[in-house]
């Protein structure tokens, strides 16, 4: 049942592209409730989707609010009203596609005695409970993995959890040799290590890789062959996902303030001799969790550019080199001969840096163009405007 519900959802969530996709070719404008009414309501009475009827209706809704949402947000994107990354168009979710999901709404779960989850018209389900929930829940989606295993993943309001101030903090450079160099306030250097969870996995990867692709496509073997692949991809998930959660929590504890680049990983990833060692890394995971912890904590991470010489700037005079290459890992300066440690280096610009912006304007946007104009009209040097 909990495989029929994805797929009904799947199937829904493509009727509801389509019906948008016919709607717009036509001239015809249709709301989103219309779109609700044409691909449940109307398909449960026909005879190709009276199968609909079979699962839970909250599920399927959900699924028609997913489409709409995902429409709103390409609209946006090229309206330039959304933040981040750009939006695509929605596309179809595929048959084949090893990760389905389903959402139950607060009408459609319960949660029961004895550890049971209860989903609409599937009845009770054991749940191996990974922690309790801090408070009621407002929905549930029920997601099933590459591996084959189903988790339940529960939307709560977590309460703030405001931590002691402390009178320290820290600049972050990220890498590679090391997942992190840190720079603290106190004059305390910390170098986090890279366990490189994914390499250590590669050949055992490889190995099942080649058996899958000795098996023939479409067989069952190929199938067992790819569960296996895709059990040891979740171990090395969870096993990074772990390690970010505990440096991240650290990290917070101990500073008040984490200053960190603001990278382009999406551009840096296209680097075709960096990008596996990139992903391995999880920058982009680490930094997050570091936000959404601080934020829970009374922290505060702030974002230099990423366009601040950090690694090629002397941090003791602020002489910057002319170039340097990514081989180049210790070095001295010209100006007042200090031998530098790279990214021990990076991470104290990038700690002066932050500090610096915090302390001017907040890190708001300064316009030095707008500040000498208004000089000039007061007959004043720009200083001192």
């Amino acid at each position: 049942m909990l495989a029929r519900t994805s797929g009904c959802v799947r199937v829904v969530f493509n009727d509801a592209v389509r019906c948008r996709d016919e709607a717009y070719r036509a001239g015809e404008k249709v709301s989103s409730t219309e779109v609700q009414r044409r691909v449940i309501t109307l398909a449960k009475a026909g005879e190709d989707r009276a199968w609909l009827g079979e699962v839970a209706s909250v599920a399927l809704v959900q699924s028609v609010r997913d489409a709409d949402r995902a429409f709103r947000n390409w609209f946006d994107s090229m309206a330039k009203r959304r933040k981040g990354r750009p939006a695509g168009r929605p596309r179809f979710k595929s048959r084949k596609d090893n990760r389905q999901s389903a959402r139950f709404t607060r009408s459609g779960f319960t949660l029961r005695p004895g550890g049971r989850l209860y989903l609409a018209k599937i009845g009770d389900v054991r749940v191996r409970w990974s922690r309790g929930l801090p408070s009621e829940p407002s929905s549930v989606t029920v997601i099933r993995e590459p591996d084959g295993h189903y988790y339940a993943s529960f939307v709560v309001e977590v309460t703030p959890t405001p931590l002691p101030p402390v009178d320290r903090e820290a600049g972050l450079d990220l890498g590679i040799a090391r997942l992190a160099t840190l720079a603290a306030s106190d004059g305390q250097r910390v170098d986090i290590p890279n366990p490189r969870h994914l390499a250590r996995k590669h050949r055992t990867l490889a190995r099942l890789e080649r058996e899958k692709a000795r098996r023939a496509k479409g067989g069952k073997n190929r199938d067992k062959t790819r569960r296996k692949v895709a059990i040891q991809h979740g171990r090395v998930a969870r096993a990074r996902r772990d390690y970010h959660h505990k440096l991240a929590l650290t990290l917070v504890r101990e500073n008040q303030a984490v200053h960190v680049e603001d990278l382009n990983i999406t551009g840096m990833v296209r680097n075709r001799r960096l990008a596996r060692a990139i992903s391995d890394a999880g920058w982009a995971q680490f930094v997050r969790l570091i936000e959404e912890k601080a934020e829970r904590h009374g922290r505060t991470v702030h974002k230099v550019s990423r366009w601040l010489p950090s690694s090629k700037t002397c941090s003791a005079c602020g002489y910057v080199m002319d170039g340097m290459p990514l081989r180049v890992r210790v070095w001295s300066c010209p100006g007042c001969g200090a031998a530098h440690d790279r990214d021990h280096n990076a991470a104290k610009n990038i700690l002066a840096a932050g500090q610096a912006e915090r302390l001017n304007a907040r890190g708001a946007r300064v316009s030095p163009s707008a500040r000498v104009a208004m000089g000039d009209e007061a007959g004043t040097t720009p200083d001192a405007a």
